[in-house]
């Protein structure tokens, strides 16, 4: 059974900060110092000052650097900057934000998560992730004995179950809103028993999927393990054993999945084409699986995959759920199989590129070919995970990124 619980949030006082524009985040992990330094130069309160205390946050920073941000967040406890919530709660949380042309709302809520391990099948990782260390964040969570970035969690609910049972509370004004890079951020804060139960309740049988931020699961899993190491075997009900996610269920019109374009540094899209041979065909804009956009001489071509099939062979290993992927076929049977063949060890650098525009720029400057993606349909998603498998690294992308500051989840 997933266990889904409110929890007593320390957040901004939004009697005194309705408008929190100042005070949130992107995610640490995207943010360098320039980033982080126009971001205090909204507040020096902003949650940035305890969140990202070390730059980059690749690995752990001095010890002071995370003794310092702990006494930053115990002084805006005691300032009363920062309040905690005066009875469990969840809370409604909802982005909107507008995507080639479109407006749309994200509609999610917050609460924490028992900890449970993956091979109990209940909550699920959904993609590979390049090895990161884990120390910084470990740090920073036994420095402050918090959980200050949420983990974003996908779960199934194609008859709006969940989300039902926020409708009445939505209809009133938000407690909070903040504007962070263009998306309109708003959070609700429930109480209700009956809310409460009912939502919590609908979660019981489903599975979460991971959709941002597995490195901080495992983190939250070593800070358990460090406490128990620390005090013995904990109470069922210690805070450790619980961690932050924000949810959103994968039906919701408004959980968009964007792709994760390539660039391949130094090679033209004729050579791409002459190494992939029959494997890919032309195609028009409309059925196309890839666009390649040449740096060079700025040409779009549109090809699709022609032998899918012979995924069977190459990744015999994966289920069939895992090689209908265009990134498997992509990964596996184009750069791994036919362009490595053609290659040897001068394989192209790979850079993950997020936006078109961007992918384009980093083709031209490093005089190489930009592969232009599709998005993974969810239905893939769920389909690998549910199998026990992982999407190719930099399958997915979730836009927008959550904000951080929101709220805040206490380990103790």
């Amino acid at each position: 059974m997933l266990e889904v619980r409110p929890f007593r949030a320390w957040r901004y006082d939004f009697a005194r900060h309705p408008d929190i524009s100042a005070l949130i985040a992107p995610p640490y992990d995207v943010l360098d110092q320039a980033d982080k330094d126009a971001l205090l130069g909204k507040s020096d309160r902003n949650i940035v000052a305890v969140d990202l205390p070390h730059v980059p946050p690749k690995s752990a920073g001095p010890a002071t650097a995370y003794t310092a941000a702990a006494e930053r967040l115990k002084a805006w406890q005691r300032e009363g900057i920062l309040q905690r919530e005066a009875q469990p709660a969840i809370y409604l949380y909802h982005q909107n934000f507008a995507h080639e042309g479109r407006s749309y709302t994200r509609k999610m809520f917050i609460a924490v998560l028992r900890l449970v391990p993956f091979s109990e099948g209940r909550v699920l990782p959904h993609e590979e992730t390049f090895g990161g260390p884990k120390e910084d964040r470990l740090a920073l969570m036994k420095a402050t004995a918090c959980n200050l970035s949420p983990i974003f969690g996908l779960y199934s609910d194609p008859r709006g179950e969940v989300d039902s049972g926020f409708a009445e509370m939505a209809r009133r004004s938000p407690d909070a809103r903040g504007s962070l890079d263009g998306v309109e951020n708003r959070l609700w804060i429930i109480t209700d028993a009956g809310v409460v139960g009912a939502v919590t309740g609908a979660m019981t049988q489903r599975k979460v999927f991971i959709a941002d931020g597995h490195h901080r699961y495992g983190t939250a899993m070593m800070y358990r393990d460090a406490v128990i190491r620390e005090k013995g075997a904990l109470d069922r009900e210690h805070p450790a054993n619980f961690i932050m996610f924000v949810l959103a269920s994968m039906d919701d019109p408004g959980c968009l999945i964007l792709p994760y374009n390539r660039v391949l540094a130094k090679i033209n899209a004729a050579a791409l084409l002459a190494a992939w041979g029959g494997r890919v065909e032309p195609c028009d804009e409309k059925t196309a699986d890839v666009r390649l956009f040449e740096g060079s001489s700025g040409k779009t071509t549109c090809v699709r995959f022609a032998q899918r099939a012979l995924l069977d062979r190459l990744a015999a290993d994966h289920g069939p759920a895992w090689r209908k992927l265009d990134v498997a076929y992509l990964h596996r049977v184009l750069i791994d199989d036919a362009l490595h063949a053609q290659r040897g060890k001068d394989d192209p650098k790979v850079h993950y590129v997020k936006s078109v525009e961007a992918a384009k720029e980093t083709a031209r400057a490093e005089q190489g070919t930009a592969l232009l993606l599709n998005a993974t349909p969810m239905a893939h998603l769920k389909a690998v995970s549910e199998a026990g498998e992982l999407m190719p690294q930099k399958s997915t992308y979730f836009h927008p990124k959550l904000a951080t500051g929101m709220t805040i989840n206490p380990l103790e």
